[in-house]
C-alpha cells in the first residue's frame, strides 16, 4: 500500500484546508456576480472587536482654579470657545499628504589573497635518508587561497497620497490630546477604495477651519487600498498563495 511521506501529507492537508476556505470565498463571490461591492455600514469604532483604548505617558493632573476678579481659568487653552474638535464624538478633517521618495545605492567589494608554505630542510640529519622518495624537504606543505566578494544594491521608491478624510474623536487623553480615527470608502464602478486614518493629535494643531495636517499626527496609522474586481484579479489564487508558503523551492 502506497503511503505519502509526512511532509507530503502535511502539504496535502494544508492544500485541502485552503481549498475549503477558498471554496467558501468563491461561493460568496458567486452570489455577488454582476453586483458592485457593498459598502461597509457606519459603525462605532470603539465597539469593534480588537479595539483598545490608547494609553500614553501622562503628566500629573492639575486642579482647576479661578482667580478673583478674573475671567481666565488656570490651565485653559483659550480665552474664547471655538468650534474645533475637543471632545469625544467631535469631527476633525485630516489633510492627508504623504510624499515619500528614497534613492539608495550600495556597492561593496572585498578581495583577499593568502599563501602558506612549510618545509623541514634540517631534521637531525634524517632529511638525507630520503624518507619520502621524490619529495623536497624544503617544500613539504604549501597552501594558497583567494577570496573575492562583490555586491551591488539599489533601491528607488516614490509614493504620493494627497486627500482629505473626516475623523472622529474616539478618546480624550488626560493631557488633553485627542485620539482620532476616520475611515472613508469610495466606490467607482466595481471597485471600492478605502482610506483609514488613526492617531493622536494636539488640540493646538487643529486649525481655525477644524482641519489638521497628517504630519501633525503622532502614532499615525494611514492605510490606503481597495477591494473589488480589479483588486481580486491582481491577487494570486488561494492555492497558489498556500503553495508559495509551504514549498521550499
Amino acid at each position: 500500500m502506497f503511503t505519502l511521506p509526512s511532509p507530503a501529507r502535511a502539504a496535502l492537508g494544508l492544500s485541502l484546508v485552503a481549498l475549503t476556505l477558498g471554496g467558501c470565498g468563491s461561493l460568496d463571490r458567486l452570489s455577488n456576480v454582476g453586483k458592485a461591492p457593498d459598502l461597509s455600514a457606519i459603525q462605532d469604532p470603539t465597539a469593534q472587536p480588537g479595539y483598545k483604548p490608547v494609553r500614553m505617558p501622562m503628566p500629573n493632573p492639575q486642579p482647576s482654579s479661578y482667580a478673583a476678579n478674573s475671567l481666565w481659568r488656570t490651565g485653559s487653552r483659550a480665552f474664547f470657545k471655538d468650534q474645533r474638535a475637543q471632545q469625544v464624538g467631535d469631527l476633525v478633517t485630516v489633510q492627508v499628504k504623504v510624499t515619500d521618495k528614497a534613492n539608495l545605492d550600495n556597492e561593496t567589494k572585498r578581495s583577499r589573497t593568502s599563501g602558506d608554505k612549510l618545509g623541514i630542510p634540517n631534521m637531525f640529519g634524517l632529511e638525507s635518508k630520503n624518507l619520502l622518495p621524490g619529495s623536497d624537504p624544503n617544500s613539504l606543505v604549501s597552501s594558497s587561497s583567494t577570496t573575492t566578494t562583490e555586491g551591488t544594491g539599489s533601491i528607488a521608491r516614490k509614493e504620493e497620497l494627497i486627500t482629505n478624510v473626516a475623523a472622529v474623536v474616539t478618546q480624550v487623553l488626560p493631557n488633553g490630546n485627542l485620539v482620532v480615527e476616520g475611515k472613508q470608502e469610495i466606490r467607482v464602478n466595481f471597485e471600492v477604495r478605502e482610506l483609514i486614518v488613526a492617531g493622536i493629535i494636539r488640540p493646538e494643531d487643529i486649525q481655525a477651519d477644524n482641519t489638521v495636517d497628517s504630519t501633525k499626527i503622532a502614532e499615525a496609522r494611514i492605510a490606503y487600498g481597495g477591494r473589488g474586481q480589479i483588486t481580486d484579479v491582481q491577487q494570486p489564487r488561494y492555492g497558489q498563495q498556500v503553495m508559495d508558503i509551504i514549498l521550499p523551492f
